[in-house]
Order: C-alpha cells, then structure tokens, then sequence
C-alpha cells in the first residue's frame, strides 16, 4: 500500500523549496543534511519549523526538502511557506491557522534590477560639476 505523500512549492527572495511531507516520526531532510547542519543558525531552523510548530504537528511528518537558489535567510523563508502550503494539502482545516500565523503569505519583496547609466539599482555615479 502507497504511502500518501504532500508535495508543495515555497519561494523566497530567489529562493526556491520543493518540499515533501511524509506520514512518519519527526525526521528532517535539508538537500541531504540535518536543518541544523545545512542552516547552521537555529534562528533559521526553527523558522523554516514554524508552520509544523503552529499545527503541533512536529513528530507526525517527515519532512523532505531540495531547496535551491538565494541565500540562508531566503532558503529557510522558501522552506516555511513550503511546509505551510504542504500541510493546507493534507488538512484544509489548518489553512485558517497558518494564515492567522502569517505562514500562508509570499513574501513579495525581490530584488530591484540595475538600471542603465548607474552602477546599481539606487547607486549613481559620482558627480562632478567640473
């Protein structure tokens, strides 16, 4: 008999999670290592955690993830709105909860391209009158 799996998308910055829960025990999966040792900061950790904290659904989910693109803050932002859109497929009722908790929502804010004739987005030239 299959296992039932959730599979969902969370993105961040240009950050992009492929998350998978799994009915199981607790484990966590990071492109191959522990959260704790690909994120190395436990702020990160319990971020990209949250949304299982909010639910208590911790031990109930493995959680498998290939996250790629961006940097640490933007891949454990990516794995969040993941594993929040994951457990809104494997229970709708969990949607007003998360949503409460703000987990639901995409963070909009990108990177501002660089415009011509300027070093940078914002950043001009130096400016000489003579």
């Amino acid at each position: 008999m299959p296992v039932e799996t959730y599979q969902a998308v969370g993105r961040r910055k240009s950050s992009v999670a492929r998350v998978r829960l799994v009915p199981g025990e607790g484990r966590r999966v990071v492109n191959g290592l522990s959260p704790k040792e690909y994120f190395c900061r436990d702020v990160l950790v319990t971020m990209a955690e949250l949304p299982l904290e909010v639910t208590a659904l911790r031990d109930k989910f493995d959680v498998i993830v290939n996250v790629q693109g961006g940097g640490a803050a933007g891949q454990a932002g990516a794995v969040r709105l993941g594993v929040a859109r994951a457990l809104v497929l494997f229970d709708p009722a969990h949607r007003r909860t998360l949503r409460l908790s703000g987990l639901l929502t995409r963070d909009p804010r990108m990177k501002e391209r660089k415009k011509y004739g300027q070093p940078g987005a914002r950043k001009r030239f130096q400016f000489s009158k003579r």
